[in-house]
């Protein structure tokens, strides 16, 4: 496997995107829970040409799972550009800087810089939380070693990192201010793009777009999930925070003769409808991560350019200025 040197990946598909001002698509794919990662590959592979890079979690609600840099490795091994989530919740500043570096190392460049989901949450609900930096503070932290320097401002001997750094933002929020707060906040800590939460509120995404988003010309990719059955959604509205799936879609999904076939029609208008109000969308189908082009299908979205356009991103990247994961 080739090592990377460290300098801009001139080779990413999200960078140029983004660069271009491209409608940009990613999707979610969970790592194995075991040593097998052959269904991730699976379901990642039938997504290649569809989006611009896969993301992988990160101990997402706090559940054992795979590691995401390892994950995110292999799926670079098989051609497919990865986002590496990376939570604050099991690692210190000293460990997370370390994998920032190994990550680099091994070409792995997208980073999604989360908080982390309360261990109380998952499935080891007896391990101990680290919480030593938390997002905003590592997108800082991730600014400092794309100059060169460490979290104790020391030089690095070995050379500096090229990390393009995302991070999470929940337009749903009910606090507006705290909403907008935190968004500027990671915005001033260096984050070139930001993933949302789901969205099923898209009068409020138009507000968080007209009266947050938008004057900082920063990507905002608006959370898409793929509803399996009127059932799926309801457990949605009563498990997890922010998330108020409106009465007219769960009886939709209830009504349908093929609930998982009107999920995926529904899914494909929210993408045609979260193309008038942001630059692209980031879709969670989980376990059914292959109907993803089909759903790209319907809403008219064509496959992606395999090639990153021959542009220097590297600008891109930005230094360290002076909370599903949690954002």
């Amino acid at each position: 496997m080739a090592i990377s040197n460290g300098s801009h990946s001139a080779s990413s598909l999200l960078r140029s995107a983004i660069a271009e001002r491209q409608f940009i698509i990613t999707a979610e794919v969970m790592p194995p829970k075991g040593g097998d990662p052959s269904h991730m590959i699976t379901m990642a592979q039938q997504l290649k040409g569809r989006v611009h890079a896969v993301n992988i979690t990160d101990g997402s609600r706090a559940v054992l799972r795979m590691s995401s840099l390892a994950s995110a490795v292999l799926l670079k091994q098989v051609g497919i550009e990865p986002i590496c989530q990376l939570a604050c919740r099991d690692r210190n500043s000293i460990a997370l800087q370390a994998d920032l570096m190994g990550a680099n190392a091994l070409g792995i460049h997208n980073v999604l810089a989360l908080t982390g989901d309360p261990v109380k949450a998952g499935d080891h609900p007896k391990a101990r939380s680290v919480f030593d930096l938390e997002s905003v503070r590592l997108l800082r932290t991730i600014g400092l070693l794309n100059q060169g320097i460490d979290l104790n401002e020391k030089k690095l001997p070995d050379g500096a990192l090229d990390i393009f750094a995302g991070a999470a933002v929940d337009p749903q929020c009910p606090s507006w201010s705290g909403l907008q707060k935190r968004f500027e906040r990671k915005v001033n800590a260096g984050a070139q793009f930001f993933q949302s939460q789901l969205i099923s509120d898209f009068d409020r995404l138009e507000k968080f777009m007209d009266q947050i988003a938008a004057p900082t010309e920063k990507p905002v990719l608006a959370g898409i999930f793929l509803l399996k059955s009127a059932k799926n959604a309801a457990f949605l509205n009563r498990n997890v925070p922010g998330v108020h799936i409106p009465d007219d879609i769960i009886e939709r999904l209830a009504a349908a003769e093929d609930p998982l076939q009107e999920g995926i029609i529904i899914a494909a208008e929210q993408i045609k409808l979260a193309q008038t109000l942001c630059q692209g969308v980031h879709i969670m189908a989980i376990r059914r991560e292959d109907l993803i082009p089909e759903i790209l299908d319907r809403a008219g979205i064509a496959p992606v350019c395999s090639e990153p356009a021959a542009t220097d991103v590297s600008s891109q990247t930005v230094s360290s200025q002076q909370d599903l994961a949690v954002v």
